[in-house]
């Protein structure tokens, strides 16, 4: 995973996947393998997909020609309401964008550390 800081401030992580290198032929294929990891965490909850170039055509808006696909997945993590600050980290949201040659995969790095690390683990884990 590369992490970079988008507009000087938020940490991003990317994975970019070859398409010869994962089983899933789609971004919708993506989301789904997503989903099922994000259901049977222990403590994880679905939230909702979230067809990003669909509404950003809708909208006339401009879409990277190079981009054919994208897609987030919403979901939590959060356990616990400790202040009123987590609710602006929450819920999280992992990007799945399709390219002509590969996937990538975007999200932004999670307050804690074990879940940030559980996330990557499953973005690589797309590999075959």
């Amino acid at each position: 995973m590369k992490k970079s800081i988008l507009m000087e401030k938020y940490p991003v992580y990317t994975l970019e996947l070859q398409k010869s290198e994962v089983k899933q032929t789609n971004v919708t294929q993506i989301v789904e393998y997503f989903k099922e990891k994000i259901e049977n965490h222990k403590i994880a909850k679905f939230v909702g997909i979230f067809d990003h170039y669909t509404h950003t055509a809708d909208m006339n808006g401009p879409i990277n020609p190079a981009i054919k696909d994208a897609q987030n997945i919403l979901f939590c993590f959060g356990p616990a309401i400790p202040n009123t600050q987590i609710l602006a980290v929450r819920p999280r949201s992992i990007g799945i964008c399709e390219l002509e040659d590969r996937f990538t995969i975007d999200f932004l790095e999670a307050p804690k550390e074990q879940l940030h690390e559980l996330m990557e683990t499953w973005a690589k884990d797309l590999r075959i």
